[in-house]
């Protein structure tokens, strides 16, 4: 895997430098280069071998047969495809298109092998390797300590609950649900450590704002149709469905899940790509033109506002509300330009679609009833939310410190325990207790405060700057809904903050060193910006 790198200095460009260069300051000799070129191929031809090989010898001959075009078509393609911006690529691809839970490769180890547990592991070997061989060097991921205060957080609770864990049996699911907590949270990793350029990063956020885009047109059709084309993958992809039982009635049809697992998961994705495509008008790569950009990327948060609506989610509202007040308070003259902007949409939404506006937007104003709706069912499973905050305290006070021990708390199955609470704080809170959500304010609340004095305080260029207030505010939209849904049980959406957080370490880190001394203005600061994009 081989990507130009280009360091963004000030007013100056470097000569591009190959992920496999041992350093900046060193070249590969005439024989090195082959002699590296030769073993890359002889790894990806054995791998390809083997894949072919245990897929004549243990899938059906359709599905063996796919094995070998893909595997042929790997190896034609391999100078594009093993290269690290195709990876990054990938893997946003199948965190927005593939719903988790919902499908895995045909191939039978025991457990599902879900499209995204087997790129994440394949990258993590991946950097290991290029790290180990020097053909990547390692680079600050800026959030390594508020994501080990969080694991080591949640390991506490394990270990003080441990006998008891034990006894009771769910031991092996809070290591379960540690490890994969973890394994998730690597993706900041692997992103801060794949990125190597400018424009990477600028093509990188195209491409989750597009797609961002298509999915919200595509649950928008699944709102009006009833049909949900991302279950349809296994017809065209080497996939295998594990359940189609996606349903959810609200508004006199049916709510929209598209990729994600639930439709207010799918909601809170679409809100957490709104910064960036408000970020990409100004400061995008593509459209060349003002104009035509400003456009574009109107038509893509346009197309992720009809699938927030199709969803039917109010969780998808508040939390653009909260990333709005984040605006205002912190910049704004930008939240009443969005506000006015904004406006216009809102209106003609409401006349276009009014049932779904209603439930959506205006049922929000409905207090005495949104209150009401918040007590309902009380005593069953997925009662109000606030109707869980009573009996939960209760049990809160009880172990305040470490809780009942991760994993404890199972609401879903034969094995079911516990009230489906729909808040991940307050979930956390009766699991991990106090410590825990000490953790969970290092990993969702600590980023946030960072980037915003980041943004506010450093000398980076001004496209830097936006882009940290944008991942800003994304994550602050993040950490706002997780109060009114279990956002670690719906990855994709934490798949996303993860990805969103890479590209902020990378924002506040890379090319630091050469960086003014002191903060310029913002007149300057954007005619610097035009001078390094013209370099």
């Amino acid at each position: 895997m081989s990507d130009d790198r280009r360091a963004v200095g000030a007013g100056a460009v470097e000569a591009p430098v190959r992920d496999h260069d041992p350093a900046p300051s060193g070249k590969l000799d005439a024989t090195t280069a082959p002699r590296a070129r030769w073993v890359t191929d002889l790894a990806i031809a054995l791998g390809l071998s083997a894949i072919v090989i245990a897929g004549v010898l243990f899938l059906d001959p359709l599905i063996a047969g796919a094995v070998l075009l893909v595997a042929a078509a790997t190896w034609v393609f391999r100078g594009v495809i093993f290269r690290w911006t195709t990876a990054l690529f990938l893997l946003a691809a199948i965190v927005l298109f593939i719903p988790i839970r919902r499908y895995a490769l045909p191939i039978d180890i025991g457990f599902a092998l879900e499209p995204y547990r087997v790129v994440i592991a394949v990258l993590l070997v991946a950097v290991a390797i290029g790290l180990y061989t020097k053909r990547l060097t390692w680079k600050p991921i800026v959030w390594g300590w508020p994501i080990a205060i969080f694991l080591w957080t949640m390991l506490a609770s394990v270990m003080y609950n441990a006998v008891e864990a034990t006894e009771s049996g769910f031991v092996m699911g809070a290591f379960s649900n540690l490890f994969q907590l973890a394994f998730l949270l690597s993706v900041v990793v692997i992103v801060r450590q794949l990125i190597g350029s400018e424009r990477q990063v600028m093509w990188l956020l195209i491409f989750l704002v597009a797609a961002g885009a298509v999915v919200g047109l595509f649950a928008f059709f699944e709102r009006i149709s009833g049909f949900n084309i991302f279950l349809q993958l296994q017809n065209f992809l080497p996939l295998e469905l594990l359940r189609d039982d996606a349903e959810s009635v609200r508004a006199g049809g049916n709510r929209s899940y598209a990729s994600s697992q639930h439709p207010i998961a799918l909601s809170v994705l679409f809100c957490m790509l709104v910064p960036i495509g408000l970020y990409l008008m100004r400061f995008g790569p593509w459209p060349h033109k003002p104009f035509n950009r400003k456009l574009a990327y109107t038509i893509a948060i346009g197309a992720m506002m009809l699938g927030l609506l199709s969803a039917v989610s109010r969780t998808g509202i508040v939390v653009l509300g909260a990333m709005f007040l984040y605006a205002l308070v912190l910049r704004p003259k930008l939240a009443g330009i969005l506000f006015l902007i904004g406006l216009p949409f809102v209106v003609l939404m409401g006349l276009v679609l009014p049932k779904l506006f209603e439930s959506t937007v205006l049922s929000l104003l409905n207090t005495d009833a949104l209150i009401a709706s918040q007590f309902s069912s009380v005593g069953m499973a997925g009662q109000g939310r606030l109707a869980d905050i009573e009996p939960a305290m209760q049990e809160l006070v009880q172990q305040p410190w470490f809780g009942s021990g991760l994993g404890s708390r199972v609401v879903v199955g034969d094995e079911a325990n516990a009230q489906i609470l729909d808040n991940q704080w307050l979930g956390t809170a009766m699991e991990t207790g106090v410590v825990g959500v000490i953790g969970l304010i290092a990993l969702l609340v600590y980023p946030v405060i960072r980037m915003v004095h980041f943004s506010f305080t450093s000398t980076a260029p001004q496209s830097r700057v936006f882009l940290t207030f944008a991942i800003g505010a994304s994550a602050l939209g993040y950490a706002v809904a997780a109060y009114f849904y279990d956002a670690f049980s719906f990855m994709q959406t934490l798949l996303m903050l993860s990805i969103l957080l890479g590209i902020a370490a990378w924002a506040m880190t890379d090319g630091r060193e050469t960086w003014p001394r002191t903060k310029v203005g913002e007149a300057e600061a954007s005619s610097l910006d035009r001078a390094r994009a013209a370099a």
